[in-house]
């Protein structure tokens, strides 16, 4: 791939283009915004000026409900050898085109498992992808070089792909990704009428639950509106098994010792099946997840803090696999809790108290 033109200059968009301008490709922007265009390309993410003959890719990083419009007309005017997408959603587009009389031998679906919850290209990066699943959705229709110049693509954002039914692709995603997002506002919620002396006792549970509820509410309501059958089917589950957990909690106000016994069952049970389900979230790297020691640290909230931390780490000798900050409510000072191999662990406990800082059993 030596040029390709990136119509759609928001995170996704713009962090591809930028992925492939560091890799030598020539890359045109394209936005109904031109001002967008024109932020993306100072950002280094290519040239906002239109290219003068076919493209070897065209990406279409437009909102889901316009994708099937934006990729006709760039078909139709042949911009370049294949085309492909980057929405969240696939079957949908897919049957759009297909509506619409295409020949849809060169293009296909795709969709980066990537993002974060600011938007546009000021929040755009290179390494946006980088050990990201990728997702591919080829038919028997898809040609060849088109295929490899999606997996070319994916190879310079340093992303993993991965290939998929269109169909099955948007159930998965319902799953881990929609579904999710709109369970996390519903908690979010409960939050914006709250009393501040209760908001003001929020620890790092909550922070990691409504963590996503802060992303943009215009992009999701695009989203969530190309795929809301099988987001609609995920939270009628989740709405039955909240129904028996309120059952089961007014089970346990009960002065009957039975009902309060059927109580702590049904709360042990989705408590159960809550532990069956995370343990398989897939952990670093993609891989099984493992159970790692936690080393806590207290630290003020000071320059340089982690910095001397890692350093001290690294002396000795311990590889640190994770790391999570839990800020102290009302104080300048904080718990950095580092994720280590479990024989690590006293190795790295004894060498920070070594060095001066305060470890939290």
């Amino acid at each position: 791939m030596r040029t390709a033109l990136v119509i759609g200059t928001g995170l996704i968009g713009t962090s591809a283009a930028i992925a492939l301008s560091q890799r030598g490709v020539v890359v045109h922007l394209a936005d109904h915004d031109p001002e967008q265009a024109r932020t993306a390309a100072a950002l280094g993410a290519g040239t906002d000026e239109a290219p003068q003959g076919p493209v070897d890719l065209a990406i279409v990083a437009a909102p889901p409900a316009h994708v099937a419009g934006v990729l006709a007309d760039v078909m139709r005017r042949g911009v370049a050898r294949g085309y492909l997408d980057v929405a969240s959603v696939k079957g949908g587009p897919r049957r759009e085109l297909e509506a619409l009389g295409l020949d849809l031998s060169a293009y296909i679906g795709t969709h980066p498992m990537s993002g974060r919850e600011k938007s546009g290209p000021l929040a755009a990066t290179g390494d946006l992808f980088e050990g990201r699943p990728w997702v591919l959705t080829p038919t028997r229709d898809t040609d060849t070089e088109v295929l490899n110049l999606a997996l070319e693509l994916v190879s310079h954002c340093r992303a993993v792909p991965v290939v998929m039914d269109a169909d099955a692709h948007d159930r998965a995603v319902a799953l881990v990704s929609h579904m999710p997002h709109l369970v996390s506002s519903m908690v979010a919620a409960r939050l914006e009428n709250a009393e501040e002396a209760a908001v003001r006792l929020c620890g790092q549970g909550i922070r990691d639950v409504t963590r996503i509820a802060a992303s943009d509410p215009r992009m999701w309501i695009d989203i969530l509106s190309a795929n809301p059958g099988p987001v609609a089917d995920l939270l009628s589950d989740v709405a039955a098994d909240l129904d028996e957990t309120v059952q089961a909690l007014r089970s346990l106000q009960s002065s009957d010792e039975a009902k309060r016994g059927e109580g702590t069952a049904g709360i042990q049970d989705v408590l159960r099946r809550g532990n069956a389900g995370q343990v398989r979230v897939p952990g670093k790297h993609g891989s099984a997840p493992r159970a790692y020691e936690v080393v806590a640290v207290l630290i003020d909230d000071q320059p340089g803090q982690l910095a001397r931390i890692f350093a001290d780490a690294g002396r000795a000798g311990v590889n640190i696999e994770d790391v999570r900050i839990e800020h102290a409510t009302g104080q300048q000072a904080g718990l950095v809790q580092l994720m280590v191999e479990p024989q690590t662990a006293p190795v790295l406990t004894a060498a920070l108290r070594e060095r001066g800082w305060a470890i939290r059993q």
